[in-house]
């Protein structure tokens, strides 16, 4: 699998495919919810299978940190270590960009990976498009 940093239309519209399927097509988030006016400002992130996408995200500066949104992974992709190979080229970018601080809004479904990842939780429960989550946050090497 490569990860790529998106540079281009067609890569772009490759990471709205796959944000498309898993969040709008399998988690029923509104599709107006889902692309928003922070897209113009995000670095975009796409994970090929070969030439075949399979898993997206992006990070934006927020202040003096970075936020990392809009992290997922193809259904039959899910626990084959592409979403920490996504993360760390997120984390690798962010240090370029150096950003000391990365902040997320997991689902609390995905609360547990990004512990492995070294994560930390700081807020309670609070739902974002119907979908439970709380804000977690790591501490990155500059």
């Amino acid at each position: 699998m490569d990860i790529i940093t998106v540079e281009n239309q067609t890569q772009l519209k490759d990471a709205f495919a796959i944000r498309t399927e898993v969040f709008v097509h399998e988690q029923k988030v509104p599709e107006e919810e889902e692309i928003d006016q922070y897209e113009d400002d995000a670095i975009h992130f796409v994970i090929y299978d070969g030439d075949k996408p399979v898993g997206a995200g992006r990070l934006r500066t927020v202040e003096d940190y970075g936020k990392v949104e809009r992290i997922c992974i193809k259904k039959d992709y899910r626990k084959s270590g592409a979403g920490k190979l996504l993360m760390d080229k997120i984390e690798k970018t962010a240090e370029e960009n150096q950003l000391p601080v990365l902040k997320l809004n997991a689902q609390t479904q995905a609360e547990g990976f990004y512990q492995k990842l070294g994560y930390q939780t700081y807020s309670g429960e609070f739902l974002d498009a119907g979908i439970p989550h709380v804000a977690m946050k790591k501490n990155i090497k500059n």
